[in-house]
This record gives C-alpha cells, sequence and structure tokens, in this order.
C-alpha cells in the first residue's frame, strides 16, 4: 500500500512550478499533433517546452526513481537552456532554490553550449563530451538522460511519420542542428553508455530507447545522410 505522505512531494512541486516559470512561452521545434482547437488567424499554435519536460519526468518517474531525480528531471533544461528573456540559471542560483542534490544531477545532464570565451561550441563536441561524460555521472542523471533522449527521438519519429522533413522543413521553424546519421550516432552513443550503469531501472529505458532508434532507422532509410562521426 502507498504511504500517504509519499503521494505528494514538496519538492516536485517546486521544480514544477519553477520549470514552468522558466520555460514560459518557449517551445519546441516542431509539433507531429493536429491542433485541438482552432487558433485565432494570427496565431500559430506550438508545443511548449513544458510538455517535453513533463514527459521526460513522467518517464523518470513511471521508471521508479526517487523525487530528487524527478524534480531533477523536470529541471534538466534549465541550466543549459535561457529562458525568454535570454537569462540564465546558474548552478549556484538553482542550488538555492532546490537544494545540492537536485541541482547536481541538473548539472550531471547539462550540456556545455559554450567554450571558456563564451564561443558556441559546435554540435558534435557538445555531444561527444555529453555521452563520455554518462560513464561518470550518477544512476538517477542516466535514467534522465535516457527518457529525455527517448522523448526527444519520439518526437522526431512521431513528425517523421506525419511526413514532415524535420530537418529542412519550414515546418519545423528551425531544423535540427545535425541530420539523421548523427541523430542515430548520439543516440545509439547515449544508449550504449548507459552500460556502465547497472541499476535494475535503466533497463526497461534501455530497452524502450531501443525501439525508439530502430524505428528513426526506418523512417530515415531512404534519406540521403550526412556521415555519422
Amino acid at each position: 500500500m502507498t504511504d500517504a505522505a509519499s503521494l505528494f512531494s514538496p519538492l516536485v512541486e517546486h521544480a514544477i512550478e519553477l520549470a514552468a516559470q522558466w520555460h514560459d512561452q518557449t517551445y519546441r521545434k516542431s509539433r507531429w499533433r493536429d491542433p485541438a482547437f482552432d487558433p485565432p488567424v494570427s496565431e500559430v499554435l506550438r508545443v511548449p517546452v513544458m510538455a517535453h519536460v513533463t514527459a521526460v519526468a513522467m518517464t523518470v518517474q513511471r521508471a521508479g526513481w526517487d523525487d530528487v531525480t524527478v524534480a531533477a528531471a523536470f529541471l534538466h533544461d534549465v541550466i543549459e537552456d535561457a529562458n525568454q528573456f535570454g537569462q540564465t540559471m546558474r548552478y549556484e542560483e538553482l542550488q538555492a532554490l532546490l537544494g545540492t542534490e537536485v541541482a547536481d544531477r541538473v548539472l550531471e545532464v547539462t550540456e556545455r553550449k559554450y567554450d571558456e570565451d563564451g564561443r558556441p561550441r559546435s554540435w558534435f563536441a557538445r555531444k561527444q563530451e555529453y555521452v563520455e561524460h554518462l560513464t561518470r555521472v550518477s544512476p538517477g542523471a542516466v535514467g534522465i538522460s535516457l527518457a529525455d533522449k527517448l522523448h526527444n527521438l519520439w518526437s522526431m519519429n512521431e513528425s517523421l511519420a506525419r511526413g514532415i522533413d524535420i530537418f529542412t522543413s519550414a515546418t519545423h521553424r528551425r531544423g535540427l542542428s545535425a541530420g539523421p546519421d548523427r541523430q542515430r550516432w548520439f543516440h545509439q552513443a547515449v544508449l550504449d553508455a548507459s552500460q556502465a550503469h547497472d541499476d535494475p531501472r535503466l533497463v526497461p529505458q534501455r530497452r524502450r530507447l531501443q525501439q525508439e532508434i530502430e524505428r528513426f532507422e526506418r523512417l530515415t532509410r531512404d534519406e540521403v545522410n550526412e556521415k555519422a562521426p
């Protein structure tokens, strides 16, 4: 029987509120479903980033991870991505708001987008460092990473299945930073790096990500791909 005290987590609630504020009026690159209602002619419905972080956090929770990991899943992009005002969240600020455990876990899954001089790093340099880093982080951080990549790849697959060209299409608003070969390489590399950890909660997460990798391969089989690194 579930302990009544475990039904509600103030820590997770705080994370949800902060994530909703931070990602307010920020959106995903694509949408794969028809609008549920007709917006005004001058408006275009887009998928809020909050939908993504919620899907990631729910996957983490369903996999059996603790409240610290679920809270970090809701916040996994707040250090990495600026808010609508162009502001960035520093580790110390997140630590003061949600505590060291949550801030540490978020930092573990944060890509380093800029070098020491503030210049943008290349897509491949960021992803390669991220994959190598995954072998050294906590199992909970790996759980967040697998959930994040699962939802990202599932979203790509849903768009591709609808016939949307997510790599060049104007309907994608802003094409993905890498083509299908590199996307496949990255998601497979994350999956492979996760094998460094033997937590049983990771097993179904790996299996589900593998399914989406295989679906991505089928959906992009006829693409003219760039060479994988």
